[in-house]
């Protein structure tokens, strides 16, 4: 699988706040698709849930 970016929203538990970044995408063990990134604001890593692979 190629690499895969996503470019969206994230919400940041940290801040309370919705974000603006790209995260990858990883594949969790249940067949999950998930964005990780990182908090422009704070550094807090953040996880949207995109769906089944």
């Amino acid at each position: 699988m190629a690499d895969e970016s996503y470019s969206g929203e994230f919400y940041c538990v940290k801040c309370r706040a919705k974000r603006e970044t790209t995260g990858t995408v990883v594949v969790n063990e249940k067949g999950t698709r998930m964005a990780r990134a990182t908090c422009p604001e704070c550094g807090t890593n953040l996880n949207r849930i995109l769906g089944r692979a």
